[in-house]
């Protein structure tokens, strides 16, 4: 999936009662299968803009547009999702975009193939038990598909919430600090394993990250700075 960002703004008020503008980016684009790293001072809008990508949030004004496939984010085929009501916003995230949160998010009384199951139930067609167990066993956890979220490591919780983000083979990948909560070996484990998984799906991916060592071995880095003009 192609995206293209166009004029898109996002204003928060303030407690004094002042304007903060969060997002304000004129132009960006990921191309298809690419792979690309955020980066961003702490507050500086990364996790605001991937939840404006994603349709959790909308903007105050601009575009964005997604094209599944293989065609240009320009083509007749894009969808721009600040269009679409908030129900097919929904729809149109469960089956075609990945979400991969700093924390888990794991439903604690489910099991790790549980959860990745549950991430199936969003787009409407039946679960498919075969790839989810395939996922886990990608990440490493074949032996602990019964295993709730309390009987697994912090690591293996991301691991997990890795396979759920890729369980409806998504054309976007949204990877919000995925490593920000690991030791640098967990972190590097779970970055190979976004990458590969990525690829192995043809998904695009935009990783947020203020580690620069995990940002730099992205084969793009974007610094939001350079996006955002206030």
């Amino acid at each position: 999936m192609s995206l293209r960002l166009v004029n898109l703004r996002k204003d928060f008020v303030a407690p004094d009662g002042s304007v903060v503008h969060v997002v304000n980016v004129r132009s960006f684009e990921l191309q298809t299968g690419e792979q690309v790293a955020l980066i961003g001072a702490s507050g500086s809008g990364k996790t605001t803009l991937l939840h404006l990508i994603a349709g959790i949030l909308t903007p105050d004004s601009g575009s964005v547009l997604l094209a599944p496939g293989q065609s240009g984010p320009t083509a007749d085929g894009a969808v721009d999702l600040t269009k679409l009501s908030e129900a097919n916003r929904d729809v149109f995230r469960g089956r075609h975009i990945g979400y991969i949160f700093q924390t888990h998010h794991l439903l604690a009384s489910f099991t790790a193939l549980e959860n990745v199951l549950l991430g199936m139930s969003f787009t409407g067609r039946p679960a498919d038990a075969n790839w989810a167990r395939h996922l886990l066993d990608e990440v490493g956890l074949s032996a602990r598909l019964h295993y709730k979220p309390e009987k697994l490591s912090v690591g293996q919780q991301q691991r997990v919430a890795v396979a759920r983000a890729l369980a409806n083979r998504p054309s976007l990948v949204l990877a919000d600090e995925p490593t920000g909560a690991l030791d640098t070996e967990n972190a590097q484990q779970v970055l190979d394993l976004i990458r590969k998984l990525c690829a192995e799906v043809n998904a695009s991916l935009l990783l947020v990250s203020h580690d620069l060592n995990i940002a730099r071995q992205l084969p793009r880095v974007v610094d939001l700075r350079e996006l955002n003009t206030r």
